[in-house]
């Protein structure tokens, strides 16, 4: 019984998942048609404008609920009779760290995608990256990308803390995180390359051509390899200085981690899904799709925000830092070159972390 259960738990995460990406495959796959009957000088405007108008909706969506939630949020603080109600109401299972901030999460963000689905935005973004102002795709994939601040910035609203107390109480994703982390790094993976025109507009050659997907060389592997374990010593070093100046890690940020992602550091298995399930789903899409089109600064700044478990902390930074160089080395050799380097840099910091938990000395 409990192994049947385990299995409809295992089932509905992963449908979960699933069903959070269907829409943006279709606004990109859609995105992708208008796009090649442009090319080919034919009628695309009604489907350009089917994928603008369905992203923003769902931004209009996000902006009137933000401003509800902006207008509870000043009630609660003004009105302490209301916020105790309300308390009742939905009990101690919705606990938010700030209403304002949580608001500002949705409508903020909603607000910034609204404005990149402008002509004139786009035209401004274009003059600074490789993005075409006049392609759907580009200024969709832009509008989207807001999707990132969204997630961010909700986290940090309900409070980094309450989220691992919340996951604790269901039971998070420590036990068996492996299903609905290779379930969305795989479908991440699928959203780039439809992103980038696959099943539309580019064969699965051309596909992999354009998100910079090639056969290493020996000398791109051993790049691959000896940036990736160069890496963690310096990571590691910077985390001691700053621990010798008082500044350590996050207690949320360990807790919160612990609860999505723990169960990974417990077996050879989830290690190597620690390296490879985020080499494949986050390098194809940050460094294979978007750093040619959106610049190594705002792909890099993209990636190190859907990092929301961290915050805004050290551990941010590194992940910036670490988005730099990988986005570099997508430009500079190819994108394969840059999962060899995120994959051995995750596997060996779960390895560490295994052998520590173990109380192995390393």
């Amino acid at each position: 019984m409990a192994s049947a259960i385990d299995l409809r738990g295992i089932m509905s995460e992963i449908l979960s998942v699933v069903g959070m990406f269907v829409p943006w495959f279709l606004i990109l796959w859609v995105a992708n048609v208008a796009e090649e009957r442009r090319q080919r000088a034919e009628p695309y405007q009604a489907l350009a404008v089917m994928a603008f108008l369905a992203t923003a909706l769902l931004y209009g969506a996000m902006l009137v609920g933000g401003l509800l939630l902006q207008l509870v949020g000043w009630m609660m603080t003004t009105q302490p009779e209301m916020a105790a109600e309300m308390t009742a109401a939905v009990g101690e299972g919705l606990p938010v760290a700030s209403w304002p901030l949580l608001a500002v999460g949705f409508w903020g963000p909603a607000l910034v995608g609204l404005l990149l689905l402008v002509p004139g935005t786009r035209r401004l973004f274009s003059r600074f990256t490789g993005l075409d102002a006049a392609n759907p795709v580009h200024g969709v994939a832009l509008a989207l990308s807001m999707l990132v601040a969204v997630n961010l910035v909700v986290t940090l609203g309900v409070g980094l803390g309450n989220m691992a107390d919340m996951l604790a109480v269901e039971g998070g994703m420590a036990d068996n995180p492996m299903p609905a982390l290779w379930t969305q790094q795989i479908l991440t993976a699928l959203l780039a390359m439809v992103g980038v025109g696959w099943l539309s507009r580019r064969t699965l050659p051309e596909t992999l051509a354009r998100l910079g997907l090639r056969a290493l060389t020996l000398r791109q592997w051993w790049i691959g390899v000896g940036t990736g374990l160069g890496m963690v010593p310096v990571v590691l070093g910077l985390e001691y200085l700053l621990s010798l100046a008082g500044i350590g890690a996050s207690p949320d940020v360990e807790r919160l981690t612990e609860q999505l992602l723990g169960g990974l550091f417990t077996s050879p298995w989830g290690i190597l899904t620690l390296g490879l399930a985020a080499a494949l789903g986050e390098e194809t899409l940050f460094r294979g799709a978007m750093t040619p089109r959106f610049g190594l600064l705002f792909s890099s700044l993209l990636f190190a925000l859907v990092h929301s478990n961290y915050g805004i902390t050290f551990s941010t930074a590194v992940v910036l830092g670490l988005g730099l160089l990988l986005g570099w080395q997508r430009l500079r050799y190819n994108t394969t070159t840059a999962m060899v380097t995120h994959a051995v840099y995750n596997m060996t910091l779960g390895v560490l972390a295994y052998l520590g938990s173990t109380g192995l000395d390393v």
